[in-house]
């Protein structure tokens, strides 16, 4: 009998098609009542740079119309703007009356800049809606909202301050969104104790104004000219992009700064932090709401404008992320059928390509598509990964040593999940190595080309019991190989090592040759905070006399344990084949390379307050406590 297997789509764990018959997944749809207009007039706003007519508003029968559309499927809807509440308190009133009414519609969350939220429009809420989610838009503290301004060009800080002080005197929560520009980079301490001062904000999310691309002001109607635009005009008038930009480095290291003070404040027990949270939780393995970090990216979010336009996400550019006319379709097949026809989506989706090969993709998630998509048509694609990758290697370092934020500044160790990675009962494995008087099992020991303590005989298949150096069969099974490594890091630095291997070819077997590496279990946080430091320096110290064909790269990694299904924060050392170099090139050079980390090891043991060879930017150094190297 011909047995087919199904094949598996590597770009669907990063960006998910819509399917009709899958109505289990909820879409979010982003509902402009007023399209771009709004009362006050941010120089970095998006929304008015598509430069799209305004001033209609989406009423009670399009919302209607959007359930019957999506009937049978979740929805989560966000009332956005321009400002929402522009719309006015009945025609809100409307809106949220219909959406109550809605069996499918699972959250309602409003998006408001504050400025005309009231007594008046929080009754209206509790009234028809709730369980409304508030969120709003304030960049920190008043020097953070320099670009938040009215038309007059005046700030606008504190008449949402005071928002946000109503909010708290009735007793309702609100997450704010923050842009981050240079009015806040090297200031995440302040900007992010400031936000949190507010009683009534329980979340915090930075986005980032990756605006380069903006080269020229967004018009305005009429003949007299508002102060704000002309205050835009003057920022935008530059080479490298609009004044209120930042780099996609500058806000890996703002997001990390604000993570570490996130952490050292207490912060994190009553407010949620983005990216943070979301970065932490693919960390650990879990899903995440936000769609930078989940699959359910650009064809699960619609935006409805009042004219009746749909199509997908509002971050992309409009008109090419235009599907259709609200009532041109009939159902959400029609609906799925625009968007594989859609260029900007199928460009979009294009692009997660790469990410499909990425050891970063199951903690990133392949990030926003709209700023991928901005990015890959300025050539520079690569500068939005490096930011996620820098992003999640600090988070990393912090989840693993929160009391020694300086890591999270480190280069040199990168997250390297391994898979699988588990052991049978660690905390017993654990106290065996610390103690001469527990009982030691004989071993259960197949020693051969391809590796010790393999109990099954099979190369590359690596399961048996743990043991430690006292052990009488220690010296048996370890590798001759790798014994130099495991040696110094046991006997010398003191440490447990949960794994070794000496590498192997597998010549003439249908496998992929393996590397040389130790793995190790750091007893504590604080052990683990030294014994990375160490390696870092012991690493950027041996560089220069390591044979060209050999790198050596730190990750950090976790190890679960099979008794209790904790996981532990473990470090990981490996010898791999250099860019550009074979493996056999690589095994030739091996034995030298691993003689060179040995002796450099020798001489950078784990100790107290011992930093390692990375930088510590000062404005981190700062939050940290640390000293700039």
């Amino acid at each position: 009998m011909h047995r087919t297997t199904e094949q598996h789509d590597p770009i669907a764990d990063i960006y998910r098609g819509l399917e009709t018959e899958d109505t289990s997944s909820a879409v979010s749809v982003i509902l402009k009542l007023r399209g771009e207009t709004c009362d006050i007039d941010c120089l970095y706003c998006y929304e008015k740079r598509k430069e799209a007519p305004g001033g209609a508003r989406i009423d009670a029968s399009q919302v209607r119309q959007l359930a019957e559309l999506f009937q049978g499927r979740p929805l989560a809807v966000e009332l956005h703007g321009g400002e929402p509440l522009t719309a006015g308190r009945d025609h809100v009133a409307d809106v949220l009356r219909e959406l109550a009414a809605q069996p499918s519609v699972i959250r309602v969350s409003l998006q408001t800049n504050g400025v005309l939220l009231d007594d008046e429009w929080l009754d209206l809420f509790d009234a028809l809606y709730p369980r409304l989610k508030i969120g709003i838009s304030l960049d920190g503290d008043p020097a953070g909202n320099a670009w938040r301004v009215g038309y007059d060009g005046q700030p606008t800080y504190p008449r949402v301050a005071a928002a946000l002080r109503l909010l708290a005197a009735r007793g309702r929560k609100a997450g704010v969104i923050a842009a981050v520009t240079p009015s806040v980079l090297g200031r995440a301490t302040a900007v992010l104790d400031h936000l949190a001062g507010f009683e009534a904000v329980n979340a915090v999310s930075f986005v980032p104004c990756f605006d380069t691309s903006v080269q020229r002001s967004t018009a305005a109607q009429g003949r007299r000219l508002p102060e704000s635009r002309r205050l835009q005009g003057a920022a935008v008038r530059g080479l490298d992009g609009p004044a209120w930009s930042i780099r996609p480095s500058e806000y890996a290291e703002f997001v990390l700064a604000a993570t570490v003070r996130w952490i050292r404040a207490g912060h994190f027990a009553r407010l949620k932090l983005e990216p943070a949270v979301s970065t932490i939780r693919r960390l650990r393995g879990l899903d995440t709401g936000f769609c930078h970090f989940s699959n359910l990216k650009c064809d699960h979010v619609f935006t409805l404008y009042p004219d009746g336009r749909l199509g997908s996400c509002d971050e992309l550019p409009w008109p090419q992320a235009q599907l259709t006319r609200l009532g041109q379709v009939a159902d959400q097949a029609e609906v799925v059928a625009g968007q594989r026809r859609l260029p900007l989506l199928n460009q979009g989706k294009a692009l997660m390509e790469r990410c499909t090969t990425c050891a970063y993709r199951s903690s990133c998630g392949g990030g926003c598509v709209a700023t991928r998509w901005r990015y890959d048509k300025a050539g520079d694609q690569d500068a939005y990964c490096d930011y996620r990758i820098r992003m999640i290697d600090g988070i990393a370092a912090l989840l693993a040593q929160p009391a020694h934020p300086d890591g999270a500044w480190c280069q040199t160790l990168r997250w390297r999940p391994r898979t699988p990675n588990s052991m049978g009962d660690v905390a017993a494995f654990l106290a065996r190595w610390n103690s001469a008087d527990e009982p030691r099992t004989p071993l259960r020991l197949n020693t051969s080309t391809h590796g010790n303590i393999n109990t099954v005989g099979l190369p590359g298949v690596h399961e048996a019991d743990d043991l430690d150096p006292i052990h009488p069969q220690w010296d048996e099974a370890i590798e001759s190989g790798v014994r130099p490594l495991v040696d110094v890091i046991t006997r010398e630095w003191g440490l447990v090592t949960y794994d070794s291997c000496q590498g192997h070819p597998y010549t003439g077997l249908d496998l992929e040759p393996t590397e040389r590496r130790v793995g190790i279990l750091p007893r504590d946080p604080d052990e683990y905070a030294q014994t990375a430091a160490a390696m870092c320096r012991a690493v950027t110290a041996a560089a220069t006399d390591l044979p060209m064909t050999v790198q050596v790269t730190l990750g950090r990694a976790e190890l679960t344990c099979e008794a209790s299904g904790r996981t532990m924060p473990v470090l990981d050392l490996a010898l791999q084949p250099a860019p550009g170099h074979s493996w056999s090139a690589y095994f030739e050079n091996l034995g030298e390379a691993t003689e060179v980390i040995a002796d450099t090891l020798r001489g950078q043991r784990p100790s107290t307050g011992g930093g390692c060879s990375c930088p510590v930017p000062h404005a981190a150094a700062l939050v940290s406590g640390g000293a700039s190297a």
